[in-house]
């Protein structure tokens, strides 16, 4: 008999299977039209009926298949039961085919810690701009963020009748990342990929700083570290608190897996333990190469402004 995949592969591929049911339930959601939004903590912090049903699907789900793994969701939601149709058993047979690397082939449920962000940009779900929107699933092992899974529910939405909509990525550290192809910016230009919604001060002047070629503002963090992996921009720039724990754990995985770097803004790396504080408070920087360049550009007031963790 064969072995059992290690837990971990288990775990990526359950993610991977509720992601995909929670593009669908994000796309049945809009196509309802009753979007039930509410506001938590400003008009730019909104929560959706999607962003509820999501994270009670893949928490449940997870939970029921994996109940000593640490799951941590955006969302406070009461305690309450879950709806059968809601919870997901599928796992991705293609990620159980892949060998866990070995430096992870014997971790256990409760040494893991998953971050869960039902839906990041919400505010851009709310007004149409559905490119911007994924969900994340975030693995992480002693601090580290080792495995992630993005969903795209809108992927080629523009594409029209016909086009396959939707996609999900997912990685893990030391084995790579799939579901896209693998991209650099060309010849070199420095393009920066920023907030839209969430801009200020400092994080005009860094971005300044750092003498873009372009800059792009989107919604979203897994928005951005897609825009880096599939050579749309060159480092996503966020000095600012503002991102959590849950928008970057899965980005920052799959960024890792291909060689990618995402640190705050002085360059020191986010650590993801069940009990660090939710807040990014130091920002982000995230590059898929030449991240010292960027480091050494932030401009000395910015990192005076955002001291380190």
């Amino acid at each position: 008999m064969a072995n059992r995949p290690a837990v971990l592969m288990r775990l990526v591929a359950s993610a991977y299977a509720v992601a995909e049911k929670a593009g669908t339930i994000v796309q049945k959601v809009l196509q309802s039209g009753e979007l039930g939004i509410v506001e938590k903590s400003g008009a730019n912090d909104l929560q959706t009926l999607a962003d509820r049903l999501v994270q009670k699907s893949i928490c449940a789900s997870l939970s029921k298949s994996f109940p000593k793994v640490t799951i941590i969701g955006e969302e406070e939601l009461p305690a309450e039961a879950v709806e059968e149709d809601l919870i997901e058993n599928g796992q991705s047979s293609l990620i159980l085919q892949k060998s866990c690397p070995d430096q992870y082939a014997s971790l256990k449920e409760e040494e893991l810690v998953v971050w869960v962000d039902p839906l990041d940009g919400t505010k851009e779900y709310t007004e149409g701009l559905l490119d911007h929107v994924t969900v994340l699933i975030g693995i992480a092992y002693g601090g580290t963020a080792i495995a992630g899974v993005i969903n795209q529910p809108f992927y080629n939405y523009q594409m029209g009748a016909g086009a396959s909509l939707g996609r999900t990525l997912w990685g893990v550290l030391g084995l790579g990342a799939f579901g896209f192809q693998l991209q650099e910016v060309p010849d070199g230009k420095r393009i920066i990929t920023t907030t839209r919604s969430h801009s200020n001060k400092l994080v005009i002047d860094t971005v300044q700083a750092m003498e873009p070629h372009d800059v792009i503002r989107v919604g979203g963090a897994g928005n951005k570290i897609i825009q880096l992996v599939e050579g749309k921009a060159s480092a996503y720039v966020f000095a600012s608190p503002g991102c959590k724990k849950w928008d970057t754990c899965a980005p920052e995985a799959i960024l890792h897996a291909v060689g990618g770097k995402l640190t705050d803004m002085h360059g020191n790396a986010y650590t993801y333990d069940a009990n660090v504080k939710h807040m990014n408070s130091a920002g982000v920087l995230a590059t898929l190469r030449n991240h010292e360049y960027y480091l050494s550009r932030v401009p000395q007031v910015v990192l005076q402004a955002l001291p380190s963790n």
